[in-house]
């Protein structure tokens, strides 16, 4: 049997990626990881951006965490500034697990602030794990413009970042208190609270928070 043009061209070790069974390209995945090879990694991050399956792509992003980060990360990011939301959010997510600080300038306003809640998150988690010493303040100032946004998964994940940069986020979190929409009020003072209370739950925490922040901007007391 004749084989495609793009089989042809595509190394043997890699071709069940291509396959439509998801527990084959598993199964490949994991043994390119097993046994690392440059050649492979331009194939590894194309494929991320198109792989549908979750589970296939914590693979992929395990399989070139196996591979020296001086091949990988010019790859990863040139990937973060693609036109598709999951090749960026795939190529954050990597780079957060690599933690080659060489990928820090990488990190832009925009990503954080991208439109699609999947990348904007891996930015945030990939933007606290590669964030100098000495920039976190200003790394909280820039993640605090994300308060209040989206839906409770989107708002502990970025709550979960800002806590992640420690108490440096306070003066941060105290001026959002302050603000004018409610939602960012209240999403501050959740945050504020887990940072002091690891232990409490974030919906408990934005119940709470929702109920001072109705107070108005100066209702907030202690």
């Amino acid at each position: 049997m004749t084989l495609p043009e793009q089989d042809k061209n595509t190394p043997r070790a890699l071709r069940g990626l291509e396959d439509g069974r998801a527990s084959v390209r598993l199964r490949t995945a994991m043994a390119v990881g097993t046994a690392p090879d440059a050649r492979y990694v331009g194939r590894l991050v194309e494929r991320c951006a198109s792989e549908p399956d979750f589970q296939v792509r914590e693979m992929l992003t395990w399989a070139l965490t196996r591979h020296p980060a001086s091949t990988t990360v010019p790859r990863l990011i040139d990937e973060v500034r693609s036109e598709r939301a999951r090749a960026r959010g795939q190529a954050l997510h990597t780079l957060s697990k690599i933690g080659d600080r060489r990928a820090w300038p990488a990190i832009t306003r925009a990503l954080l602030a991208d439109a699609d809640d999947e990348v904007a998150r891996s930015a945030w988690r990939a933007a606290v794990v590669l964030v100098p010493g000495g920039e976190e303040g200003e790394l909280a100032d820039a993640l605090a413009t994300q308060l209040g946004r989206g839906g409770h998964d989107t708002r502990l994940s970025l709550s979960r970042a800002l806590i992640a940069l420690g108490e440096v986020i306070l003066p941060t979190l105290r001026a959002a208190m302050t603000d004018a929409d409610p939602q960012v009020r209240a999403h501050a003072i959740a945050t504020e609270r887990l940072l002091r209370d690891p232990d409490a739950g974030f919906g408990f925490a934005i119940d709470e928070a929702k109920r001072v922040a109705a107070l108005g901007p100066y209702g907030r007391q202690g």
